[in-house]
């Protein structure tokens, strides 16, 4: 009886070494496993990146903005207000695009990717909002800083 079952032992032991596939050699590997885990963006960004993505963090600098309040109506010209959103900053014959935005103690830092009259460049600002007042320190152009006001709702805005 004991040798009947060490033989039957054996020889299920033998189909179930048939049904294993081969492993891939080096040389050839296996094609990637296809799952929604697979597929799904990680929880959080890589350590040490430090950069809130374009889209993401407060908001606290979207809106439009004026140097001047009476140019809050304005679509067009040079006296019209910048808009900001958290991809986007446009302005009067420029559009760029926030590559990437660090929180820093007083605001935020933002890198932009500007396209004006054809030229594209790379611009370094500091935003940081106090109520309707957004004070803007453009640091790669020695600091220079502006202040505008937060425009509300064109229908709210006194005509100039």
């Amino acid at each position: 009886m004991t040798r009947t079952c060490l033989s039957l032992l054996a020889a299920l032991l033998a189909v179930a070494a048939c049904d294993r596939p081969e492993p891939n050699p080096a040389t050839d590997p296996a094609e990637p496993v296809d799952t929604p885990e697979a597929a799904a963006p990680p929880a959080a960004p890589p350590p040490g990146s430090g950069t809130i993505q374009p889209g993401a963090g407060p908001r606290s600098f979207v809106g439009r903005w004026a140097a001047d309040v009476s140019w809050c109506p304005n679509t067009t010209g040079p006296e019209q207000p910048i808009e900001i959103t958290t991809t986007r900053f446009e302005g009067y014959e420029n559009s760029c695009a926030i590559a990437s935005i660090d929180q820093v103690a007083d605001g935020y830092e933002a890198t932009l990717t500007c396209t004006a009259e054809g030229v594209v460049s790379s611009e370094r600002v500091r935003m940081a909002v106090a109520g309707q007042a957004l004070r803007l320190t453009w640091l790669n152009r020695d600091n220079a800083v502006v202040t505008l006001t937060k425009c509300t709702t064109l229908e709210d805005t006194p005509a100039g």
